[in-house]
């Protein structure tokens, strides 16, 4: 939309960033969901990467815009404290009197920066009056939010011998891998909402409003939804389903990923692969190892 366009143009220094950012949530969506039916995958050359399934207001589409927040403002922050940009740097309001036994030092990530950068790219298109809007905004805060709860101080030992006399320390942001499985959690726990339209000023508006009173009401770290979810096991370009034949299943699992709920109850097939692995590894001082090269026979089930 313009608004991103004149980003763009403004902050091209960032928008490398911005890219990274949305790359590492798809990847980390794609861990995430690795197991189930729906498993984040993508469509080469359409510049919807998730095909239909984000047309509808499922929890799948709250988490992706979630997780997408999340990382271009983790990617921009990161990018800025490894000082790849001019606009931005080190965060300078983690100064003053150090804690006990340490003192602050290193480069602070400034994730309150690569929160606005987030907020202002990815909110420019939610800015309609509608329910899918509302949903949207309030998933891309949720996202960023995360990032904001996770950070943590992060310590170097200086002193003889390592000993710890001094530690300096920096505020930090976690591995994105925490904020997945936060997120994903949230996935799990998300609140449907029913569209509630008002008459304002400017014209009819869309709010949300959550559908069972007697649950608690979401909180602003919570994804919220309000259409169902399709099944995802068979083949449907209207929903953007790609089914789950030839899905690897687990025979083991009583979970989403077993082969009775992954394969919806059409059973799978069961074939043996053969893999050459690395085995009998030797250390031989100094300082190299080396191994044997084994073939292992492993059993491999897929959705019939």
């Amino acid at each position: 939309v313009p608004k991103q366009l004149r980003f763009c143009r403004n902050y091209i220094e960032i928008m490398p960033s911005v890219a990274e950012g949305v790359k590492l949530g798809i990847q980390e969506c794609q861990h995430q969901f690795r197991g189930r039916r729906w498993n984040c995958t993508t469509i080469d050359d359409s510049l919807a990467i998730f095909g239909p399934v984000l047309d509808k207001a499922t929890r799948e589409s709250a988490f992706v815009h979630a997780i997408a927040s999340a990382g271009v403002a983790f990617a921009v922050t990161r990018s800025c404290a490894e000082g790849t940009s001019t606009i931005c740097g080190c965060d300078s309001h983690h100064k003053g009197p150090p804690g006990e036994g340490w003192k602050w030092g290193g480069c602070s990530e400034d994730a309150d920066f690569g929160v606005l950068v987030s907020r202002e790219f990815a909110d420019a298109r939610e800015n309609r009056p509608d329910a899918r809007s509302a949903m949207n905004r309030h998933n891309n805060e949720a996202g960023r939010t995360t990032i904001l709860d996770h950070m943590h101080l992060k310590c170097k030992c200086h002193g003889l011998s390592g000993s710890c006399e001094v530690k300096t320390c920096w505020w930090a942001q976690p591995d994105f891998r925490a904020i997945g499985d936060y997120l994903k959690d949230k996935y799990d726990s998300a609140s449907e909402m029913v569209v509630e339209k008002h008459r304002e000023s400017r014209g009819w508006v869309e709010t949300l409003r959550a559908k069972y009173a007697l649950f608690k009401p979401p909180t602003e770290r919570d994804l919220v939804y309000y259409e169902n979810s399709p099944n995802f096991c068979e083949p449907n370009p209207e929903t953007g389903s790609f089914g789950t034949r030839d899905r690897t299943c687990n025979v083991t699992s009583h979970g989403i990923d077993g082969c009775d709920l992954l394969c919806c109850g059409r059973g799978h097939n069961t074939r043996t692969e053969k893999r050459k692995e690395k085995c009998h590894c030797i250390f031989h001082w100094c300082c190299y190892v080396s191994c044997q090269e084994c073939i292992r026979v492993y059993d491999v089930h897929t959705c019939k």
